[in-house]
C-alpha cells in the first residue's frame, strides 16, 4: 500500500510539473468523441479519449507488474 501511495504522489507531482505541455495535447478532442451542442444544453461524451486512457493505464499497470 505504501508503494502505491508513493507512486500516486510522484505521478501527481510529475503531471503538475508538465501541465503546461499536457494541456496542449489533443486529448479530449479526438475523432470519435461525441459533442452535442444545442441551445440550452451541451453534452460531451469522450468515447475515444476514454478508450485511449484505458489502454495507456492498462499498459502502465502491465509494465509495473513485471
Amino acid at each position: 500500500m505504501q508503494k502505491a501511495l508513493i507512486l500516486i504522489g510522484v505521478t501527481i507531482v510529475v503531471i503538475g510539473l508538465f501541465w503546461p505541455w499536457i494541456i496542449r495535447l489533443p486529448i479530449g478532442r479526438l475523432p470519435g468523441d461525441i459533442i452535442i451542442d444545442r441551445p440550452g444544453i451541451k453534452v460531451y461524451i469522450p468515447i475515444t479519449t476514454m478508450i485511449l486512457v484505458s489502454i495507456i493505464i492498462s499498459l502502465i499497470m502491465w509494465i509495473l507488474r513485471k
